[in-house]
């Protein structure tokens, strides 16, 4: 059992949710609320968790978490929150539920409306230590969302924001690979190259942490070393280990920053006509904001390189783009259904997310229209 405290503390090995019962006594939850989704309740994953507190715990479950995290249905599982007058939130599921749970987490301390909390509207600073206390469990190996400050939440308004605060922080993260060995391969891969983005977008950023850039480079290499297999063989229980670590590593090195690949993923995910998954995104918009980049960052692409095993010299966005076709990774947005005529309205939402100002070369609005179009 490996036993890490950077950031939050962290409980990592292969049946690690055994430790849940004990984790929410540690942080005081006698009446949680599971927030989930119906695929998770669906797959038997979320009855084999809950099973570790069943008698012990009295919980409810919320199961509507739907693939982009809305205040809508924030606001839904409050409400279950309170009639069931819990006192901690277990989050279980990929970055959608950890997200949704701690935008409950926020107003169950907090008065409504949800969108003052958010970093754009300058609401962190509104957010104290009054959230719920919030135990994360992932079971893909992406976003990272149990060992990071952030949120990211689809508004009433349409508008897809981030909640930062280290009060959001889950008091524990329980990463147990075990969770993850049943993912389909479609989301092996999204969620892999999700990881990957992390480790690569936050080293870049021009942000002193040499901590976190050490964090990232060793979780970019375990991903690159793994990725094909955990997609190849889902049983992997080696390669399903590293991608886990991969994926928390890249969470906990971006709380340096993140940049143009996310303003731009993020704008893409409100898109109303079509759920688009954010890993994906981050996977196709990822080589065209490489090339954006790689002038502006100094030695910075030689470590990459070594990170990801490629020859000096080597194309790190040609890498990445014949990466997404070994993995079956849609082959640009126009693949995922996204039509040319939205794109300025993506490049003016870019502009104004809090990811925008922390990429090593501030785009314009015609050059974020230029990454759009080269990853078409």
């Amino acid at each position: 059992m490996a036993f890490i405290f950077y950031v939050t503390q962290v409980q990592f090995d292969f049946g690690a949710v055994k430790l849940l019962e004990q984790e929410c006594k540690r942080v005081g939850i006698t009446r949680p609320l599971i927030v989930t989704d119906k695929g998770i309740v669906a797959a038997g994953i979320a009855e084999r968790v809950s099973a570790e507190i069943q008698g012990k715990l009295d919980f409810a479950i919320f199961d509507e978490t739907p693939g982009n995290p809305t205040e809508a249905m924030t606001v839904k599982a409050l409400g279950m929150y309170r009639d069931h007058k819990a006192d901690g939130i277990i989050a279980l599921g990929g970055g959608s539920s950890i997200d949704l749970a701690k935008g409950v987490a926020i107003l169950a301390g907090h008065p409504e409306p949800l969108t003052q909390y958010a970093t754009i509207e300058g609401g962190s600073l509104k957010i104290t230590d009054k959230c719920a206390p919030l135990i994360a469990i992932p079971t893909t190996a992406g976003t990272g969302s149990e060992v990071a400050r952030g949120a990211i939440i689809i508004l009433n308004d349409g508008r897809k924001v981030g909640f930062h605060s280290w009060h959001i922080v889950p008091k524990t993260a329980i990463c147990d690979p075990e969770l993850t060995l049943g993912l389909p391969t479609w989301l092996t891969a999204a969620t892999g190259m999700d990881a990957i983005a992390h480790c690569i977008e936050t080293f870049l950023t021009p942000a002193f942490n040499p901590p976190a850039e050490g964090i990232a480079l060793d979780g970019l290499e375990r991903a690159i070393e793994h990725i094909e297999r955990a997609t190849t063989n889902g049983q992997d229980r080696e390669a399903r280990k590293h991608m886990m670590s991969a994926s928390m590593q890249g969470a906990m090195a971006f709380q340096k920053g993140l940049g143009c690949v996310h303003s731009l993923s993020h704008a893409l995910g409100s898109y109303k006509e079509k759920t688009l998954h954010h890993g994906t995104l981050n996977a196709v918009v990822l080589p065209a904001v490489l090339r954006f980049n790689e002038n502006h960052v100094g030695d910075k692409y030689d470590k990459l390189r070594r990170a990801m095993h490629l020859a000096p010299g080597a194309k790190v966005d040609e890498f990445i783009v014949q990466l997404n076709q070994k993995l079956g990774i849609a082959n640009g947005l126009g693949a995922m259904g996204v039509p040319k005529s939205v794109f300025g309205e993506m490049a003016d939402k870019a502009l104004k997310d809090h990811c925008h100002g922390t990429n090593p070369r501030i785009a314009t609005r015609d050059e974020y229209l230029q990454m759009l179009e080269e990853a078409y």
